[in-house]
C-alpha cells in the first residue's frame, strides 16, 4: 500500500466514519482514523481503519499537517452533537478550518466535508435565538472557508441522518435543499449512503470544487454525480 494510496479521516470514531471506513478498504484506500478518547481505538480497528489519537479541538495546524502528510484526502465528519453553543463552534467551524489550513500546509489537495442540506440558507432563515442556529453558522461558515481554499473539495450535503441501511441511490436537492424547487416529501438521508458517497467521490474524483446536496432516492449514486 503505497502512503498516496490514504485517506484521514477527521472524527473517526462517528457513525459514518465507521461505515465510511471499510468502505475505502474495499477500494484499496488505507484509512487513519482520528479520534479523542483512546477506548474507542477498537471500534476503529473493527471497521478496518487505523486510529490516530488526537483531540482535533485541541490539535495545532502543525501537529493536524503532521498527520495529514503524504495522504490522498481529507475527511471532516466530526462534529460536536448539538446542545453546547461553545463546543459546537469549536469542532464545527474553529476545528474545521484548522483542518482545511492544515491540508493546505501539508500538500493535500483533495478535502471531502461533511455537512448538510441546508447549510448554506439556514444561517439566513433562523433566528438566531434559535437553538439550532450556532451549529447552522457553524456549519456554513467551515464549508464557505472551503469554497474559498484552493482545495480540490466536495462538500457532501445530507439530509436528515437515519440508520437505514445504503442503497447507492439518491435524490440530488439544489442550494436550499429542495427538489425541483420544493421541500422533498422525504428528506432523510442514510448515513450509511452518505459513507457510500465518501468513498465512491474519493475513489472516483468526482463532484471536484463542488457541494452535492442529497436524498434516499432513485438514482444511482455515479449516475447523478458524474
Amino acid at each position: 500500500m503505497t502512503e498516496s494510496r490514504r485517506v484521514v479521516i477527521i472524527g473517526g470514531h462517528g457513525k459514518i466514519a465507521l461505515l465510511a471506513a471499510p468502505k475505502l478498504k474495499a477500494k484499496g484506500f488505507a484509512v487513519d482514523a482520528l479520534i479523542r478518547n483512546p477506548e474507542h481505538a477498537s471500534d476503529v480497528e473493527a471497521a478496518s481503519a487505523n486510529p490516530v489519537v488526537l483531540d482535533i479541538e485541541r490539535a495545532g495546524m502543525d501537529e493536524l499537517a503532521e498527520v495529514f502528510n503524504g495522504a490522498q484526502a481529507i475527511v471532516f465528519s466530526a462534529g460536536a452533537g448539538g446542545g453546547n453553543p461553545r463546543r459546537t463552534n469549536a469542532v464545527d467551524f474553529e476545528a474545521a478550518t484548522r483542518a482545511i489550513r492544515a491540508a493546505q500546509q501539508s500538500g493535500v489537495k483533495r478535502f471531502v466535508m461533511v455537512s448538510y442540506s441546508r447549510a448554506l440558507v439556514d444561517v439566513d432563515n433562523l433566528d438566531p435565538a434559535h437553538s439550532f442556529y450556532p451549529y447552522a453558522r457553524a456549519k456554513h461558515d467551515a464549508d464557505q472557508a472551503l469554497r474559498d481554499s484552493d482545495l480540490d473539495y466536495t462538500i457532501l450535503g445530507p439530509g436528515t441522518l437515519t440508520l437505514g441501511p445504503a442503497t447507492g441511490k439518491v435524490d440530488v436537492a439544489d442550494a436550499s435543499g429542495k427538489i425541483d424547487g420544493s421541500d422533498p416529501a422525504s428528506a432523510d438521508t442514510s448515513r450509511e449512503n452518505v459513507a457510500e458517497a465518501i468513498a465512491l467521490v474519493i475513489g472516483k474524483g468526482l463532484l471536484i470544487r463542488q457541494t452535492a446536496n442529497f436524498f434516499d432516492g432513485q438514482t444511482p449514486m455515479e449516475e447523478a454525480w458524474s
